[in-house]
């Protein structure tokens, strides 16, 4: 009896790690960072304003974007990260993004990261589409930021919460020739927006859409 008891106990086992793999396979989710470097991001213009601290991507420093590197681009997606901000600290998580070596970048929208900088528009914004006042989240600690594309709609989530429900109008026009702030495809990218700002990301990962 013990040894078919013992038996049953290794089928068991095997099968909770053999399940795991098949599970996250059929979620689809794609890891975007291995928590110990940059590997797979590329950084415009002040390269040294990332580091990896602790299992997490560190923002600090003089302006410059950090672009998720990826073969096919991103149209219909779920996006989800966990955000810690520091006092006075702005940043942003970019998409339908293309790299560019220096400004800010003009492809897609920008996904605000602000809890008590000055500027008004706080996390979760789609910046100067549709502005978020006060986000569910605090400075120093871990929330989550979630993006959901899906055709004309995009959703910004903060810790749980649905802050943002936008679906562009048909034929819209870029907002200007410095910023389009239109849907099409593209990557992503985090911003380091000015030396006293200090922002942790980690367990970054996206999901395609149909």
């Amino acid at each position: 009896m013990k040894r078919w008891l013992c038996v049953l106990s290794v089928v068991a086992i095997i099968g909770v790690f053999w399940q795991h793999p098949a599970v996250a396979q059929d979620e689809g989710w794609i890891v975007m960072f291995n928590g110990q470097n940059l590997d797979g991001w590329k950084a415009s213009e002040n390269k040294e304003s990332w580091s990896v601290e602790d299992g997490a991507i560190v923002c600090h420093g003089p302006r410059s974007h950090l672009f998720y590197q990826t073969e096919k681009p991103f149209k219909n997606f779920h996006f989800k990260c966990e955000v810690m901000t520091t006092p006075g600290s702005n940043s942003g998580i970019y998409f339908h993004t293309r790299y560019q070596e220096t400004g800010w970048p003009k492809y897609g929208f920008e996904c605000q990261v602000n809890i008590s900088h000055a500027d008004p528009r706080k996390s979760g914004s789609l910046y100067a589409v549709v502005d978020v006042s006060d986000p569910p989240a605090k400075d120093n600690e871990w929330y989550t930021q979630e993006i959901i594309v899906q055709g004309r709609n995009v959703k910004s989530i903060i810790n749980g919460q649905v802050v943002v429900d936008y679906t562009e109008p048909e034929g819209k026009e870029p907002f200007s020739d410095d910023f389009a702030r239109v849907l099409g495809e593209g990557t992503f990218a985090l911003q380091a927006h000015d030396p006293q700002s200090k922002v942790y990301f980690r367990n970054l990962k996206v999901k395609r859409l149909p």
